[in-house]
């Protein structure tokens, strides 16, 4: 049995992960159960500018800004804002090539990264310590190899994002009071993971005529996205609330607060929701809901995934690399409007 008295904390410990949006909510759970098991430690959060507008107002965290977009220079000012200092403990949380080489900005005593299956782009390179266990888990789950490896067997979930009272104000001005209300995320930051528009308005219709709720589209600014609504809105027989490109993240947030359910792919919102205690009925066949479904809502995933890897492979999950993605066109197809159906009775019904 492990110890239930947790190890010594250290002075300063630094996290390292940049993005994406759903990544950094997988993380925060890990964050949280440091805040709480490690009280008197000085935690600085490197981490991409997009994702600061999510996390960046969580109290008793220093935030550390890579721009990724300002290529060498965004290198450069993390430089800048890292000079002169050392930490006891660098957790480097993201393994790719990008974060390796902010990495080389950290002066830290122990540098932990991920063990040998999960080091991509070579960054057991960048690390002098690992992470072990079974590399074949939820997102979630591996990072909270993190703090097992650290000797906290401790796990909290709990993600308390921050959000404004004026982002509350907003929602509650954009959303009726009444009646429960089914949020529809369609699109996916990756085009293959994207279910049809014409079977988002099918269930979107139905929520309505049979369940007697009220449908709020939500997403960005894209063109992408921006299409998806409008084929959905065009393709119903009922009218949504369409407030595709007029959120930021932290109306999102409250947004998604107030929803009974969300209908997404693998995409932020889908973790965001979770983030807000919203339950999420997760549209997977491109990718692994085991591996980045929803993380307390994987009951009611639509998982086509299988199936998928199937046809594309002609092997099971447990014969493929942990994470494999499916983008044959036509792969999320195979996620039947009768399907969605079923887990959208079933998630009322709980």
């Amino acid at each position: 049995m492990p110890s239930t008295t947790p190890p010594a904390a250290p002075a300063s410990l630094c996290l390292l992960r940049l993005s994406a949006l759903g990544d950094v909510s997988h993380l925060l759970p890990v964050v949280r159960t440091l805040q709480a098991v490690w009280p008197t430690t000085r935690l600085s959060w490197i981490i991409g500018r997009s994702e600061l507008g999510l996390v960046g107002d969580i109290p008793g965290i220093e935030f550390l800004v890579l721009d990724k977009r300002a290529g060498w220079r965004g290198y450069q000012a993390l430089r800048h804002q890292l000079a002169g200092r050392r930490f006891d403990l660098l957790l480097h949380l993201q393994p790719a090539l990008r974060a390796s080489l902010a990495s080389l900005l950290v002066r830290a005593d122990r540098k932990l990264g991920f063990d040998r299956p999960r080091a991509k782009d070579g960054q057991w390179l960048f690390t002098n310590a690992r992470i072990d266990g079974n590399p074949r888990v939820h997102v979630v789950d591996g990072f909270f190899a993190f703090l097992e490896r650290l000797g906290i067997h401790e796990r909290r979930l709990d993600w308390s994002i921050p959000i404004p009272a004026a982002a509350h104000a907003f929602a509650q001005a954009q959303l009726p009071a009444t009646p429960p209300l089914l949020a529809i995320s369609p699109c996916a930051s990756k085009p293959y993971r994207n279910w049809p528009a014409e079977r988002y308005a099918a269930v979107a219709d139905a929520a309505i005529e049979r369940h007697g709720m009220a449908v709020v589209l939500t997403g960005g600014p894209s063109a992408l996205e921006r299409h998806y609504a409008d084929a959905i809105t065009r393709t119903m027989r009922q009218r949504p609330i369409d407030l595709v490109g007029a959120t930021d993240l932290k109306q999102l947030l409250a947004l998604l607060s107030r929803c009974r359910l969300l209908i997404a792919p693998d995409s932020g919102p889908a973790h965001l929701a979770t983030a807000v205690g919203t339950p999420v009925i997760g549209l997977y066949a491109a990718t692994n809901p085991d591996r980045a479904g929803p993380y307390l809502s994987r009951h009611l995933t639509v998982n086509a995934y299988p199936e998928a890897l199937a046809a594309a492979y002609g092997r099971p999950v447990e014969a493929m690399p942990w994470g494999s993605r499916v983008r044959t066109p036509g792969t999320m197809e195979r996620i039947g409007v009768d399907a969605v159906l079923a887990r959208l009775a079933q998630a009322l019904a709980e």
